[in-house]
């Protein structure tokens, strides 16, 4: 009587191939999703919602105040003084420049919102509602200025010029 022996299992050559087969499809795959396109997608819809939420809390301050924007905690509580207003000119968002947190948080705002990417906040380290303790600061790198003359606000995020978005510009938002 004759014993044949049949191996079982699969030789290294047909495992080098589905190997590479698996390779090339996930080299497409990943191509043809590129990653760093939907992430900076992301990040400008984080932006876009952003700076509306930003215009929003503005608009209800103003609704608020009797049509004016009101912010007597951004100089000496002096509501005719120019400091309580919104800036004329192209201003940043942030505590040395126009400091708006004081006038939205907590009241129509819970937190001021950051740029996903570059923005920063380290205010209620201290678990108050201030910005004014040691090693607390923010800078939202969001913009906002209002048109002198018709008195419309408008909020920028610089920050959406994305490089990884072809033809992306600066999200800005008017009202």
């Amino acid at each position: 009587m004759k014993r044949t022996l049949k191996n079982k299992g699969f030789t290294l050559i047909e495992i080098l191939v589905v190997v590479g087969i698996i390779a090339i499809l996930a080299a497409i795959v990943i191509i043809a999703i590129n990653p760093a396109r939907q992430f900076a997608q992301a990040r400008n819809s984080q932006r876009t919602a952003n700076v509306n939420a930003l215009l929003n809390a503005i608009g209800q301050n103003t609704a608020d105040n009797k049509g004016i924007f009101t912010c007597d905690e951004n100089d000496d509580g002096d509501t005719t003084d120019p400091g309580d207003d919104l800036p004329t000119a192209v201003t940043g968002l942030s505590e040395l420049a126009f400091n708006m947190r004081l006038c939205i948080v907590p009241t129509y705002m819970s937190e001021i919102p950051v740029d996903p990417s570059t923005g920063s906040n380290t205010c209620n380290a201290n678990g108050d509602d201030d910005c004014d303790d040691a090693g607390e600061d923010y800078d939202t790198d969001y913009t906002v200025e209002v048109d002198s003359t018709t008195s419309r606000v408008t909020v920028c995020a610089p920050g959406g010029a994305e490089t990884a978005v072809p033809g992306s510009a600066a999200i800005c938002v008017t009202r």
